[in-house]
């Protein structure tokens, strides 16, 4: 008896259907054979055989746990355990009396099948031969054997095509680029670790985040994705229409101001894992569709809330990785460990320009600066957005572990409450980490009568042309009006928390990202 030794990840062509996969004449030619394959099948389906694809198979057993039961058994080995499962042929080969195939299960664990004359008969084997393609998922049953090389195998006593692939796969052996990767990401799952380890990452990275809310008595909650008006962030929205309600709407760009109408209404610990859509511009670190968590908690500060935020990412890390010092996809280490730096805005900013600035310097003194420094103006002048572009330029690229940096301009913050004790800066922080803006707090405004004044300067601002300031919200200041208690807040986006656990971008951690 011999088994296969070439790797079992090896496709027979470099046909696929995405444009740049592979040669689209090979893919037109293999479709053609494959849907003659299927029409044969379903000519010759009986009940007990289903055709090209049966309601079910009878599966008692999954790949991942034969291998954690069998894994280590020493070559040549028959166990007298029957199996049977259904996997996706990865890997084919036929040698006269006996055919190998390598089924893959969802989460890329393998096992090979070995179809023998002997096991199933001249009929069976040499319908085996005409009718089973790479891609097609298979049942096999029989005995769970270790191989002469030792390979974990099911020696096939009975099998049956669980659904016929019309397509071929990609080339195994080859990296898909970036592009079909996005385009395509049922391929990518099948043909790559990473992209499958990914998707459970980011499963890990949720359940992790609800644990430890749970554990600090948050309740969550669910708020409108369609919105009568924007707000809870400085963004553009997308605007659609209501049919039913004949009214203007917006995707929700935030769920901000719904959370808090939960505190004002008793539900003092609440967060919401949820998706945004902001009408905006895509690159390597921001999307138009996201994930976003936003979280409030009575009784706290901007303080609390940092030191919530550190252990929700602390443990997202030890979900992920089993330890917070992570591994990203190229291999380098990233520590999330420790307690995280906090500097303050001004501060750092005056530091690394080399000029003092302060809540006080004047718009004319930030854009004599900003032009000495190549920065680019702002579409709206601010002396707020240019202290943060300023900062941006000088500070944040020389920011190498998790920092928060802390308090802001008031103008670039209408829903934050005033410093307690810094005239002109707001209690908010920017956690950075990998480069990137990673999650926002605030100490929240909950006066409502500053914040229907900072709502009143938003509108001014869009009335200039601001297309991202805040409109006036009178039913959330009418909420406000019944009482908020002191509350800190925060906000971070579930796509970037797994761009700085693996270091991937964020078309690689969003499984089904919008492409043009």
């Amino acid at each position: 008896m011999t088994d296969s030794s070439v790797p079992p990840a090896v496709a027979a062509s470099d046909a696929s259907v995405p444009e740049g996969l592979a040669d689209q004449e090979d893919v037109f030619e293999q479709k053609a054979v494959r849907l003659a394959k299927r029409e044969r099948l379903q000519d010759e389906r009986t009940d007990a055989s289903g055709g090209a694809y049966p309601v079910s198979v009878p599966v008692t057993d999954t790949i991942p746990a034969l291998r954690e039961n069998y894994g280590d058994l020493e070559a040549d080995t028959a166990t007298g355990v029957r199996a049977a499962i259904a996997g996706r042929i990865v890997f084919s080969r036929n040698t006269g009396k006996l055919c190998f195939a390598t089924l893959q299960s969802g989460d890329g664990s393998r096992i090979q099948a070995m179809v023998s004359l002997a096991g199933v008969g001249e009929e069976s084997l040499q319908r085996w031969k005409e009718l089973v393609d790479l891609g097609d998922h298979v049942f096999v049953a029989g005995e769970v054997i270790s191989s002469r090389r030792g390979e974990l195998s099911i020696m096939v006593d009975e099998w049956q095509i669980a659904a016929k692939a019309i397509l071929p796969l990609p080339n195994m052996y080859s990296e898909l680029n970036e592009e079909s990767r996005v385009r395509a990401r049922y391929l990518d799952l099948i043909v790559r670790d990473q992209a499958r380890q990914t998707v459970r990452a980011r499963a890990a990275v949720n359940a992790s985040l609800r644990e430890t809310f749970s554990g600090h008595g948050f309740l969550e909650v669910e708020t409108p994705m369609l919105q009568v008006q924007h707000g809870g962030a400085a963004a553009r929205p997308f605007v659609t229409h209501s049919n039913a309600f004949d009214t203007e709407l917006f995707l929700r760009i935030a769920p901000e101001l719904f959370l808090k109408r939960a505190v004002v209404g008793g539900l003092d610990r609440v967060f919401e894992i949820n998706r945004n859509f902001r009408n905006e511009g895509a690159d390597s670190t921001h999307s138009p569709e996201f994930a976003m968590l936003e979280a409030y908690q009575s009784y706290t500060d901007y303080v609390g809330i940092a030191d919530l935020t550190q252990e929700l990412i602390q443990n997202a890390a030890r979900a992920v990785s089993g330890s917070t010092t992570v591994t990203w996809a190229d291999g380098t280490e990233y520590d999330l460990g420790g307690e995280w730096d906090r500097i303050s805005m001004y501060d750092s900013l005056s530091a690394a320009s080399g000029h003092e600035i302060t809540p006080e310097t004047s718009v004319d003194e930030l854009l004599a600066l900003a032009a000495a420094s190549g920065v680019v103006e702002p579409a709206h002048v601010t002396h707020g957005k240019l202290v943060e572009e300023l900062w941006e330029h000088f500070v944040k690229g020389g920011l190498e572990r998790p920092t928060f940096v802390m308090d802001f301009p008031v103008d670039t913050s209408p829903l934050v409450r005033a410093h307690r004790s810094v005239e002109g800066v707001v209690e908010k922080w920017d956690l950075y980490v990998r480069g990137f803006e990673l999650a926002t707090g605030y100490s929240e405004l909950v006066d409502p009568v500053i914040q229907r004044e900072r709502f009143v300067e938003q509108a001014v601002l869009a009335a200039r042309g601001d297309v991202e300031a805040m409109r006036i919200d009178e039913d959330f200041l009418r909420a406000l009006e019944h009482g908020m208690p002191p509350s800190g807040g925060m906000g971070m986006g579930i796509d970037r928390l797994l761009m700085a656990i693996t270091g991937l971008g964020i078309r690689e951690t969003i499984l089904f990202p919008l492409v043009k």
